[in-house]
């Protein structure tokens, strides 16, 4: 297996993508936040005293894609055309964050939606720890890319052909 980010001396590298087609690229990350029913309860509620959670968490999220070759030493500064986040209850102790990211370019944004959700997870512990330090955030992963030569990747669920 051939590593993009090592060079022929072993030495990291930043991947020269000038040559690469500029198309449409998406990639859309999730990831869960469990919780104590009460701390969700107060969430959807907005009765913790930081604030809205989910609101401070979307923005925490959507900055962060924006700052992701600030945090990842060989990722490419991006030019997003669009960065959501959104959050769905998956039962009465999970919450799930949804990352998805979009431009037009020569590289993709997998990175981009993987730390939208990571950044968006950590705001929403940041914001609760008061009330349920035992929080855990969980399966951040790609759910879907398109865009570029490898085209379009989506993660096969469990007993799916």
């Amino acid at each position: 297996m051939e590593f993009s980010h090592i060079n022929a001396s072993g030495e990291a590298n930043m991947v020269d993508v000038g040559g690469k087609d500029v198309t449409e690229r998406t990639a859309t990350a999730s990831g869960t936040v469990r919780m104590q029913a009460s701390t969700l309860k107060a969430i959807k509620s907005d009765a913790l005293a930081k604030g809205e959670v989910l609101a401070v968490a979307r923005i925490a999220g959507i900055q962060a894609a924006k700052k992701c070759s600030d945090l990842i030493p060989l990722c490419h500064p991006l030019a997003l055309t669009k960065v959501a986040v959104t959050f769905e209850e998956i039962s009465e102790t999970v919450l799930r964050v949804e990352g998805h990211c979009r431009l037009r370019g020569q590289t993709g944004v997998e990175m981009e939606a993987l730390t939208a959700v990571s950044i968006a997870c950590l705001t929403i512990y940041d914001m609760c720890k008061a009330v349920d330090k035992g929080m855990t955030i969980e399966s951040i992963g790609l759910e879907d890319k398109v865009g570029g030569k490898s085209g379009h990747w989506q993660r096969q669920t469990h007993g799916s052909s």
